[in-house]
């Protein structure tokens, strides 16, 4: 695995930041060539550092939805379209997608690290906590340690959900039975793989994750173009 060269950015609480490098990705997901494959071996890396998925497992498909307009802000906020996270919630994630490409299947990121400074854009639109995070105490995804995720096949095609990414109405609750027996089945396997290897899920939203431990990591404002 190859890491940027350091770049300390200050964040809220005076610490500094080391992001991993930068990998060519596309706000289109293509299909997993060989969703079977393992991860690229890695090295243990300070967890005070933002990696690249991809440097972690290039099996992962992105498809960073604030990078585009397609998105409840109906505007792009992501001057570029990755996937960061700490080093200890990218091999997380990296476990839950080697285990789910053994049944053929695989997991579509839609969103990863979020600059602080987008969330209170967002703040502005929905303020409503159940759906976004008041900038004041943050969200998870600021921290590096949260996930945005879906299930796809073995083409790249996503699997039946109870609703479209960022909808936020009682549809998107975990709980929400009013949906066909495919889209629980799917919302369950989601669920129990990522419990698996130590998420937690937004009880409002079943495509939102939290990696256990997030409360470690303090809040950062590192511009997506600026590592």
């Amino acid at each position: 695995m190859t890491l940027i060269p350091f770049l300390s950015v200050a964040c809220n609480k005076d610490t500094s930041i080391s992001v991993a490098p930068t990998v060519n990705s596309s706000t289109t997901p293509t299909a997993v060539e060989n969703p079977s494959s393992q991860s690229q071996p890695t090295q243990k890396i300070d967890d005070s550092q933002l990696i690249d998925i991809h440097s972690v497992n290039k099996n992962i498909l992105i498809d960073i939805r604030y990078a585009t307009e397609n998105n409840f802000m109906k505007r792009k906020v992501y001057p570029v379209a990755r996937c960061l996270l700490r080093f200890s919630v990218a091999e997380k994630l990296s476990k839950v997608q080697e285990e789910l490409a053994q049944q053929g299947l695989g997991l579509k990121v839609y969103d990863c690290y979020r600059p602080l400074s987008v969330q209170k854009q967002m703040w502005k639109i929905v303020s409503d906590p159940r759906y976004v995070a008041n900038p004041s105490t943050g969200s998870r995804h600021n921290r590096g340690a949260a996930v945005d995720v879906t299930l796809v096949d073995r083409t790249g095609k996503e699997l039946e959900m109870p609703s479209e990414y960022d909808n936020f109405t009682a549809r998107a609750h975990r709980n929400y039975s009013n949906i066909s027996d495919q889209a629980k089945k799917n919302r369950l396997l989601l669920e129990e793989m990522m419990q698996k290897h130590q998420f937690v899920g937004l009880p409002t939203e079943w495509w939102h994750f939290d990696a256990r431990g997030w409360e470690k990591f303090p809040l950062l404002d590192v511009p997506l173009d600026n590592v």
